[in-house]
Formats: structure tokens, C-alpha cells, sequence
């Protein structure tokens, strides 16, 4: 029973990332918003459900390892699992300037990870000060994303858009409550520890959201969707999610993310920002070795 609720997760998951994929690119074109805005606002935020609702129960739960695990696991998976399969299914070209602020973004947002995680102990305070920068994010996109001047000619009315976009949500949020769940059992009967658990299986079925509809965007032709929906997630995924949970509850937070996971996420921001700074894409050979490179990074942290 088990390893067919995992089954239906990824089903719904699928299903739910091509509802979110129409429903957001008929939004940007009936709304006049660039498909950047669309991805950086509405679909990297809500792919990023998933992980703001494991990581509230965890925190609640006592399980602070799945809690911070999840986010700082969750990036590691968008950037190189996520990016790489579709980089790998088709070149990801991308216009540096355009996506330079919100990259600069991720890069702060990353940064900011260990000054608010020192103490040992992430509470109420940085809780704000990390939803204080998603407010300023949101503010800062949507006056940059303004109305474009495209001919909108819509084939239908504007709430079938809104329908396709929200079914989705609804779907790839439910689909990987379930295959989070499942997956946790299977863990744990194997003996996998509480933080590699959120690192890993946690991290990857909250991220499935992002996967699902990052490759049904590079399969349509979407790329400035895709994109920006990895970008929006992470920076998501460090001010809204850790923050909100952080408001919640405090959060104690174990050694090893301070000495291994989030140092390997800085360095792997910083690599990711220059490779597009300086060739403007991810062809197939990089996104190979991006996949090559995440496989390397569970391996070698199992078991830690």
C-alpha cells in the first residue's frame, strides 16, 4: 500500500506540474506579466507549497533535522536534479541581464543562511528578518514586472486560466503530501537518520513539484517559466518557508548543516551564477554533470 500512495504522488504530481504550466502561461499573457514574473511569483511560489507545509509539521513535530533539511535539501535538488534534467532534456539559453536581479536574489538569500542559522538556533527574529526580505522580493518584482505591451489576444475567459493554474496547485500539493509521506516510511525502515531523511527523500518529493512542472515548461517551450520557477522556489524556499516556520516556532539547528550542507550550497549558487553569467546556458553536457554532481553529494553525505 505504501509504495502505491508513492505511485499515485507522482501521478498527481505530473498531472498537477501540466495544469500549473497552462494555467500560468495563459495568466501571463491574459495579464500582460512577463512568463519570468509568472515563474518567479505564481509557479515558483506555489511548487514551493509542499516544502512550507513539511516543513511547519516537522518543526511543530519536534523534527527540526526534516525541517531545515527539507529547504537547504530542497535547493541542492531544484538547482542541480531539477536544472540538470532540463537542461538535459533540452538547452536551457537564458539571457543574463534578464534574470541577473533575481539570481543576485538567490545568491542573498543563500548567503543569508548562515548568519541567521550561527546561533544554533533559528527563532522569532530571524524569522522576520527573512520574511521582511520575501516581502521586499515580491514588492520589487511585481513593480519590475509591470504590464508588458503585448497584443493580448486570449482564447478563452480569464478563469479557465485561474482554474488549469489552481487544479494544478491543488494537485502537485496533494500528490506530494502523499509521496513525502510514503517515501519517510520506506526511509526509515531502512534506518536513514532524521537530517538525511530531509536532505534527501523529503527534500526530493517536495521538490518533485518544481520537477514536474520545470520539465512540462521545457517540453511546451517555456523556458523563462522554468527558470524562473527554480529561481523563485529557492529564494521561496530560504526567506518564506524557513521564515514562516522560524515565526511558528523556533528551530534548533543540527552541526552539520553549518559544516557541510550549507557550505556546499553556497559554492554550488556561486558556480551556477557564473556559468550563466559567462555562456548564458546550461547545454546538456553541463546539466549531465549537474545530475553527476548531486548523485556525488547523496552519496557522500549518507551518512553523516
Amino acid at each position: 500500500m505504501t509504495y502505491l500512495i508513492l505511485a499515485f504522488g507522482l501521478l498527481a504530481l505530473f498531472l498537477g506540474g501540466d495544469f500549473l504550466v497552462k494555467g500560468a502561461s495563459g495568466l501571463a499573457l491574459r495579464l500582460g506579466l512577463s512568463p519570468m514574473v509568472i515563474g518567479l511569483t505564481v509557479v515558483g511560489f506555489g511548487t514551493s507549497a509542499p516544502e512550507l507545509l513539511v516543513s511547519l509539521n516537522a518543526a511543530l513535530g519536534g523534527q527540526a533535522g526534516i525541517a531545515i533539511g527539507n529547504v537547504v535539501g530542497s535547493n541542492i535538488a531544484n538547482t542541480l536534479l531539477i536544472l540538470g534534467l532540463a537542461a538535459v532534456l533540452a538547452p536551457v539559453t537564458v539571457a543574463f541581464a534578464a534574470v541577473r536581479r533575481d539570481l543576485f536574489w538567490m545568491a542573498g538569500a543563500t548567503l543569508l543562511l548562515p548568519v541567521v542559522l550561527w546561533s544554533g538556533d533559528l527563532g522569532l527574529i530571524e524569522g522576520l528578518v527573512l520574511v521582511a526580505g520575501l516581502a521586499a522580493f515580491l514588492v520589487l518584482s511585481l513593480r519590475t514586472g509591470a504590464p508588458t505591451d503585448v497584443d493580448i489576444s486570449p482564447a478563452g475567459p480569464l478563469w479557465h486560466s485561474l482554474a488549469f493554474a489552481l487544479g494544478g496547485l491543488a494537485a502537485i500539493m496533494a500528490g506530494a503530501h502523499y509521496l513525502v509521506q510514503s517515501a519517510t516510511i520506506i526511509a526509515r525502515d531502512f534506518g536513514i537518520s532524521e537530517a538525511m531523511i530531509g536532505l534527501s527523500i523529503v527534500a526530493i518529493g517536495t521538490s518533485l513539484p518544481e520537477l514536474a512542472t520545470t520539465i512540462v515548461a521545457v517540453i511546451r517551450g517555456q523556458r523563462d517559466i522554468a527558470v524562473g520557477n527554480v529561481i523563485g522556489s529557492n529564494i521561496f524556499n530560504v526567506l518564506g518557508i524557513l521564515g514562516i516556520t522560524a515565526v511558528v516556532t523556533p528551530i534548533p539547528v543540527a552541526v552539520r548543516f553549518m559544516q557541510v550542507d550549507i557550505p556546499f550550497l553556497i559554492g554550488l549558487t556561486a558556480v551556477i551564477i557564473a556559468v550563466l553569467w559567462l555562456t548564458g546556458k546550461l547545454g546538456r553536457i553541463t546539466g549531465i554533470i549537474m545530475l553527476l554532481a548531486y548523485g556525488f553529494y547523496l552519496a557522500a553525505t549518507a551518512g553523516l
